[in-house]
């Protein structure tokens, strides 16, 4: 099983006389671990592990995948068992990732009050939520509940949220989900409010990391005509604005959900500024597109427009940008002869006024 070290056992590490290089390759490291670790550099203590100059021999490098893997048929019963692997360090890891994304959705003003909530799946039948009641900007590991795909709270001390539900019916829909976030995005929050699903065919790296952004119809947020609305749409869009209500998206890992929450927000701020310019939308057409769907399906990602025809994508048809008011046309400059006449025109009315 793989070391995990936290920001507490980089600081005793250190404190021991030991150098960053003591800690081993394949170690996981907690949010606070990295902090610590760039703590050091910066300070001159972790100078013995900054990296060689040139690649080591045999350099593999890597991209980082912070999925979470369960073995199926392996979730605890009983309530000892079950709190023993809520509290365990693999957990440990990913609810100090879940308050990592929390703060990030309130620093970029993606929820105010105690609005948006994460989840992530680390069971057959197991899932991480945030409580409810709480700001994303300020919530602690011990703050995390856990859930079963039903809904019921089986460890942590603060409620869970109600609308865990929604969440879970994305999982039950698709496998592939195995993290959610929910907020209420400014940009997107008011595409949701305007029941207008997002154009396509307008700026590549949202086709390739989003897909298609789902619109769902508008239920009572937090019951189940809610989660089951935005479950149908789950398995072949990533991300779905909710009508009048905000954005939820899913991912492999709950980094990967947030991601996709901010290429959401982004996207639909720019279409909305792109909007207002008074040019119209230019889209590079469905033969383009079709190559980003296939970037995105080598990728592992789900897209429902695979097999459509060209002639069937790019369709904005139900968009509608905003009003743009535009510049009158200059009139032709009156002749110096018409000046004139006006100037007489206004002074013999003066004199008029004056002589009456």
């Amino acid at each position: 099983m793989k070391k995990v070290f936290t920001g507490k056992d980089v600081e005793e590490l250190l404190a021991s006389g030991k150098g960053l290089c003591a800690i081993p390759d394949k170690a996981v490291l907690t949010p606070s671990a990295k902090d610590a670790i760039r703590a050091a550099k910066k300070s001159g203590k972790g100078a013995a592990s900054a990296a060689p100059s040139k690649p080591a021999k045999g350099l593999n490098p890597i991209v980082p995948d912070f999925e979470f893997k369960w073995k199926p048929g392996t979730d605890p019963v009983g309530y000892e068992a079950i709190n023993a692997y809520f509290n365990s360090p693999e957990l440990t890891v990913i609810k100090e990732r879940m308050c990592d994304m929390g703060r990030r959705i309130w620093a970029k003003n993606y929820c105010d009050g105690n609005g948006g909530n994460i989840t992530v799946r680390v069971g057959d039948n197991l899932v991480l939520c945030t409580p409810t009641l709480i700001s994303k900007g300020f919530i602690e590991v011990d703050e995390i509940c856990m859930v079963d795909l039903d809904g019921n709270q089986v460890a942590g001390t603060r409620k869970r949220t109600s609308e865990v539900n929604t969440h879970l019916a994305i999982m039950k829909a698709t496998p592939d989900a195995k993290s959610c976030v929910h907020a209420h995005p400014i940009h997107a929050t008011a595409f949701a409010i305007a029941g207008v699903a997002p154009p396509t065919c307008l700026i590549p790296e949202p086709e390739v990391f989003l897909g298609e952004i789902a619109l769902a119809k508008y239920e009572t947020p937090g019951t189940p005509e809610n989660a089951k609305a935005v479950g149908a749409l789950a398995p072949e869009h990533q991300s779905i604005i909710m009508q009048n209500h905000g954005v939820i998206t899913w991912g492999k890992d709950v980094e990967d959900a947030y991601w996709k929450m901010e290429n959401t927000e982004a996207y639909c701020n720019t279409i909305y500024v792109a909007s207002q310019l008074g040019h119209g939308l230019n889209t590079y057409g469905g033969n383009k597109l079709k190559e980003l769907i296939s970037i995105r399906r080598s990728l592992g990602m789900p897209d429902r427009r695979e097999n459509m025809k060209e002639c069937e994508l790019c369709d904005n048809s139900e968009f509608r940008p905003g009003v743009v008011c535009a510049m009158p046309q200059a009139s032709a400059k009156p002749s110096s002869g018409d000046a004139e006449d006006l100037v007489q025109k206004v002074t013999d009315m003066i004199m008029q006024q004056l002589k009456g």
